[in-house]
């Protein structure tokens, strides 16, 4: 059977920015993606109304996870409203008993953002409690007992919130794939005028071939990479595991494991 990818990002884009050449690799390599992000991305915009720009930016998110040829779900909540509770838990982890991935791309658990940080929260414990029959989701669904690895992509900018930089376990050479990134990123066309405005940023598909170019970098090796770290298989595997080393190892640089 092909392997079952999910990445969860909290807003849209954030999947592109800092995930998607690794989710496009996947996929080249005959993986089943699926593409969520929790929230609307309703706060991200100066001209529009919520209900306006959820719609917008739903219909961009589609866009990306076409162009990917993934699966889209529906975000579950507004932006800052992404808090660490049992309501955002119990409705993504339906969508994981659902879709019961291999391998789950997440959040880093340390970020500039608390959106991106609970988001991480919710996307673990939602991981974690896919077994318990007794953990009720909502809607309702069945529990899995299948083994999943989860990947903490780097945080937007590479350190955390004080500026101490996060060091990845282990770099994937997206030189490849980084055309087709820039392209799923551009169809968040919302997103351009807002970042400008918000947060300086010339343009958001520059800052993201910089910071691809920026983790390449590191590698001494890569021209455009992305950096991961695995989280403790301890309730998500029986033995520790890295299926994305297996299925990518042309593209695969080890920093420390």
């Amino acid at each position: 059977m092909k392997p079952v990818v999910l990445a969860v990002g909290c807003h849209p884009d954030d999947i592109e920015f800092m995930m998607g050449g690794t989710l496009l690799l996947l996929k080249e390599a005959g993986c089943v993606c699926h593409y969520m992000n929790v929230a609307h991305g309703n706060c991200g915009t100066s001209r529009y109304n919520s209900g306006k720009i959820r719609k917008i930016r739903r219909e961009e998110a589609k866009a990306a996870a076409a162009l990917l040829g993934g699966e889209y779900h529906n975000s579950i909540t507004g932006d800052l409203e992404v808090f660490y509770t049992q309501k955002l838990i119990r409705r993504l982890a339906y969508v994981i008993r659902t879709v019961q991935p291999d391998i789950m791309l997440i959040h880093s658990p340390q970020d500039y953002m608390e959106d991106h940080m609970n988001t991480c929260r919710i996307s673990v414990t939602a991981a974690f409690i896919r077994g318990m029959r007794n953990y009720r989701t909502k809607p309702k669904s069945k529990p899995i007992f299948k083994d999943v690895v989860l990947y903490h992509a780097l945080p937007y900018g590479l350190t955390d919130w004080v500026q101490t930089p996060i060091t990845p376990h282990f770099y994937l050479d997206i030189t490849s794939v980084i055309e087709k990134k820039e392209k799923m990123l551009a169809c968040h066309v919302s997103q351009k005028v807002w970042l400008d405005e918000s947060q300086g940023y010339d343009s958001y598909l520059i800052a993201m071939k910089q910071m691809s170019a920026r983790v390449g970098g590191q590698t001494g090796k890569f021209e455009y990479a992305e950096g991961w770290r695995i989280h403790t298989h301890l309730g998500f595997s029986e033995e520790p595991a890295n299926p994305i080393k297996d299925i990518l190892s042309a593209h695969y640089l080890s920093v420390n494991k």
